[in-house]
């Protein structure tokens, strides 16, 4: 589990660097957009993602509904 926090710790100090750096530069358009906030972290998502890398785990769904909600739910509560 300690893997878990030093991998998070690591991608939310690059998160905070990076994206105000990345939307300062996103070309707007006239277009209208939704801009609803997420439920979860972009450094929760990217986290649960690089996990499922570095896991066996095939396929996405089988690791998130028997690894991160069954064990990792008090670690990702939203």
């Amino acid at each position: 589990m300690n893997k878990l926090i030093e991998i998070f710790c690591d991608v939310d100090d690059f998160c905070h660097q990076f994206l105000p750096e990345w939307e300062a530069l996103l070309i707007s358009d006239s277009t209208k957009k939704r801009r609803r906030s997420s439920k979860m972290s972009t450094s929760e998502c990217m986290t649960i993602m690089i996990a499922f890398h570095q896991s066996n785990h095939r396929d996405f769904k089988n690791f998130y509904i028997g690894l991160v909600r069954r064990y990792w739910g008090e670690y990702f509560p939203q």
